[in-house]
This record gives structure tokens, C-alpha cells and sequence, in this order.
């Protein structure tokens, strides 16, 4: 079947594939709302879900193949690796049966563990109930890979019209648009509804007032996902990418930008998640990643976007980085006329995993400006980090890059790291480093550290010549200053 719609010029040719049993609320089931794959989407046998609201019928969810990525330190390629994904919608309460097919339950996991979601194991079933919208990775014998990352999310409300004027519209089923690029135009929303797939990225460039919404797919985008370049008043919510070519999103020069309820899975190389280029007045909120490179990256000048970067907020979310950092603030930026990241608030994550055998490139949290990069006023708080791979709980250098960079960085100003907790014994010392003198590391003062239940503090019960970094542990240069741990709780 094919839709063809014009707007404001633009054509957009869409070939769709409708999926089956379109009805997506269940008849007997109004607090819940699932979605059909379309049949064209790849699958994986691994788990079987149910899902019901208390004393309803239970119903099955699609179960959708997410590829990730593991390096192999001897051949530096990515070997692709399979997983599991599944979503629905839901209001009140819901109780879940996740089975596992390949092998008997010896040990499940559901993480985050700040959730505090202990099931209850039969055979091979595990049995959990939720009250409210989650992210979920079920890990069943320790895999890393052969997990569910189980999305449940709120039902959505003010669902536009297919035929609004107003709304570029996708259905259930399998869509794609002529060149493989959508150009959003101002004013207009996009919008992928739950069971429907769409093949091509979605473009907003030089735009303002746009939207890209739903409960939808981007899936094996010819290039990244989504782009957002010299445009203001711009949100992305609700959708998920799966596979694509490229970052699941770019931003670059966006003011006013808001990343809402969105999730990411990547498995090729420079597979970023979500990359800021001289962004302002940006909002991340509600987000699930899971890359094989960067989560989450906040840098100045890269490509054609130039400009300095602040009042940017990560908030509420949980980061796996199969590959290099979970969070990553500062590489790139103008040599020739210097940039500054200002004002960047990161609170209440949850870090699943970080695993990177480089040592340039470790960092659960990494603050490396180069290309004279100022990075100050940073504000990292309640975040937890769960034991990981491979890589470091800290990584802050003002550094030189030969690789990205044509200068080192100017410095790092004012970080205060409030009620960050690491649980696990994998981590490398935790390195902070400045480049010289001049182009220091100048007011870094964590509060209420734990390591492993213990809290690190400078008036914490030590030999007096020892330093409270030893106990993270942390290595310091002599041009880090006025490094303080302190306890405020």
C-alpha cells in the first residue's frame, strides 16, 4: 500500500506494510495497551512476556531483535551480538511473567537495582509486578547480551489524528519515505504509532516548533536516526531506535531542545546515542541507552556547528555502554576561537554498564575537554552506578588527543559530584588530570561519595597521610586544585 502526502512543498512517499490486529487496548483491558510487530521486524525466541492488569486476561507482548556490540580487544572489530526488546503502555498496575527458553532460571536480575524489583523465579519464569512506567533490563544468568530490555511506559494521551494537516503521520506497519531522509518541516509533528516501523531518518533542519512523537520505531536508518541542526523549539518523545547507521541522534547548534521517554540501541561503530554540538537550553529526561559508543556526549565545535554549550540537563534515565562512555563531556570544540561548556546538570541515572578496554577512553562519567575547551559549573547528583566491565567510575582530564584534537583543553572549573555510589569491585582508579598550570582542573568537591557502602570523605577514619582519593581509588595530578571530599548527610 502506498500514502503519499504533501506538505508545504515536501513529498513524502511512504511504503507501508500494515501489521495485523491493529487494535492495540485490549477489549476487555482499558489499562493496558500493547502494540503488534510487524512481521517484516526481526524477532528473537530467547523470552516470552505476559502482561496483565490485575484479575484480567494475560496478554502476550512482541518480542523485537536489538544487535549490540562487543569489541574484540585483539582485532579491534565489533562482533554483533543479539538481544532482546519488548514494550507496551500502561496505567494502575500490571503484573509480568517473563520466561526464559533457552535454559532453567539459576540467577535473574532486574536492573536498575535502585528499583528495588526482586521477582519471584519458577522454573524458568520469572514473576514481578510494576506500578509504575519503567526501564528494564532482565538479566537471567548473567548474560549481557541474551537479556530483555522491557520498556513499560505511560499510555499516551492527545494522540493526533492520521488526517491532522498538522501531522505526518505513521500507522502500524512498515514505513519509508522517497531518499530515505524526512525533512520536518516548522510547525509540523511527526508521528509513529506503537507497531509502526519507520526505515528512514528524520531530519529538522533549520526549523522551529517541530515535534517527533509516538510510540514507534526508527529502525536501520541509512544514516543516524534523527538530526536536529540549527533549529529551536524542538522535541523528540516517546519513540525508540533500533539498529541505525549512525547516531541515534545529532544535535547541533539546537536551542530550547527536549528528548523525552526516548530509548536507544546501537551496534556499529561511532554508534553514539544522543550528541549535543554546541547546544543551549537542551532537556534530556526519561531516556534508556544502550550504544556501542557514547551515551550520552556534550561537546562545542565539531563538523559545521560551532558555538559554545550550556544549560544542558541529563535527568532520570539509565546508560549501558557496551562500548566507551556512559557520559562524556568536552573532546571537541574550536581551536581557533575557543568555546565554552557551561552549566550542565546531570541527576538521577542510573549507570548499567561501561565496558572499554582503552584506557584513553574509560570514564563512567568523563570530563575531557580538548581543542581549548572550557568546561565549568557542572553539577553531577544521585547518580548510581552499578558494577560494570571494564573502565573507570571518573575519568576528568584537560587533555591533548592527537587523534580529535588540535589543542588541549583551557580547563575544568567548579564540578561539584553530589551522592554518587558505585557498587562493585571491576573499576580502575579514577584519574583527574590537568594539562598544565594553567590549563588546570580547579574545584572539584564530591559529597557523600560511597564505594561499596563506604562513604569517602577527607574526615573520614584514615592514617593522616593518606588522601581520601586513595580510598575511591583516584589518582590526582599536581594540577588538580582544591579537590575536597566532604559529607554533607
Amino acid at each position: 500500500m502506498f500514502s503519499i502526502k504533501s506538505i508545504t512543498g515536501i513529498v513524502v512517499l511512504a511504503t507501508v506494510t500494515w501489521a495485523q490486529n491493529l487494535v492495540t487496548t485490549h477489549p476487555h483491558n482499558a489499562q493496558l495497551k500493547v502494540y503488534p510487530r510487524p512481521t517484516e521486524m526481526p524477532t528473537k525466541a530467547s523470552f516470552s512476556v505476559m502482561v496483565r492488569s490485575p484479575k484480567t486476561e494475560w496478554v502476550p507482548l512482541d518480542i523485537y531483535l536489538a544487535k549490540l556490540s562487543l569489541i574484540n580487544t585483539t582485532t579491534g572489530s565489533g562482533q554483533i551480538q543479539e538481544s532482546s526488546m519488548a514494550y507496551f503502555d500502561f496505567s494502575d498496575t500490571v503484573d509480568l511473567e517473563v520466561t526464559y527458553n533457552p535454559s532453567a532460571v539459576r540467577s535473574a536480575d532486574i536492573r536498575p537495582y535502585s528499583y528495588g524489583i526482586i521477582p519471584k523465579v519458577r522454573g524458568n519464569t520469572l514473576k514481578f509486578s510494576l506500578a509504575q512506567p519503567r526501564n528494564l533490563v532482565i538479566q537471567v544468568n548473567d548474560e549481557i547480551f541474551d537479556c530483555l530490555q522491557l520498556f513499560a511506559g505511560s499510555i499516551e494521551t492527545n494522540v493526533p489524528a492520521a488526517n491532522d494537516t498538522d501531522v505526518i503521520y505513521f500507522g502500524p506497519g512498515m514505513h519509508s519515505v522517497s531518499g530515505g531522509v524526512l525533512q520536518v518541516p516548522s510547525g509540523k509533528t511527526v508521528y509513529i504509532a506503537g507497531g509502526g516501523v519507520l526505515t528512514s531518518s528524520v531530519n529538522f533542519t533549520n526549523v522551529h516548533d517541530a515535534t517527533l512523537r509516538g510510540r514507534g520505531i526508527l529502525y536501520n536508518t541509512p544514516g543516524g536516526a534523527i538530526t536536529v541542526a540549527y533549529s529551536e523549539r524542538i522535541l523528540v518523545s516517546g519513540v525508540t531506535v533500533l539498529n541505525p547507521n549512525g547516531y541515534a541522534v545529532t544535535a547541533g547548534q539546537a536551542n530550547q531542545l527536549t528528548i523525552r521517554d526516548f530509548r536507544a540501541f546501537s551496534s556499529k561503530g561511532n554508534g553514539d546515542g544522543i550528541d549535543l554540538f554546541s547546544c543551549s537550553d537542551a532537556l534530556i529526561d526519561n531516556i534508556f541507552m544502550r550504544n556501542s559508543d557514547d551515551c550520552v556526549a556534550i561537546y562545542n565545535h565539531r563538523w559545521y556547528y560551532y558555538g559554545n554549550s550550556s544549560n544542558i540537563t541529563l535527568q532520570n534515565s539509565s546508560l549501558w555502554a557496551d562500548v566507551a562512555h556512559p557520559i562524556n563531556i568536552g573532546t571537541h570544540g574550536n581551536t581557533d576561537s575557543p568555546e565554552t561548556l557551561d552549566g550542565i546538570v546531570i541527576k538521577n541515572i542510573d549507570i548499567l554498564d561501561h565496558r572499554e578496554p582503552q584506557m584513553l577512553y574509560q570514564g563512567c562519567i568523563a570530563i575531557n575537554p580538548g581543542d581549548s575547551n572550557l568546561v565549568k559549573n557542572v553539577l553531577i547528583e544521585d547518580v548510581r552506578v552499578e558494577d560494570f566491565r571494564e573502565g573507570q567510575l571518573i575519568n576528568m582530564r584537560v587533555m591533548f588527543n592527537s587523534k580529535y584534537n588540535t589543542s588541549p583543553g583551557r580547563g575544568i572549573q567548579n564540578v561539584t559530584i553530589r551522592n554518587l555510589t558505585y557498587e562493585g569491585t571491576n573499576a580502575n582508579p579514577s584519574i583527574l588530570e590537568g594539562y598544565s598550570e594553567e590549563k588546570s582542573i580547579d574545584g572539584v568537591t564530591f559529597e557523600n561519595l560511597v564505594i561499596n557502602g563506604k562513604v569517602i570523605a577527607d574526615a573520614m577514619q584514615k592514617p593522616t597521610w593518606y588522601l581520601a582519593s586513595d580510598f575511591v581509588p583516584m589518582y590526582a595530578n599536581d594540577h588538580t586544585k582544591n579537590l575536597f571530599f566532604n559529607i554533607t548527610v
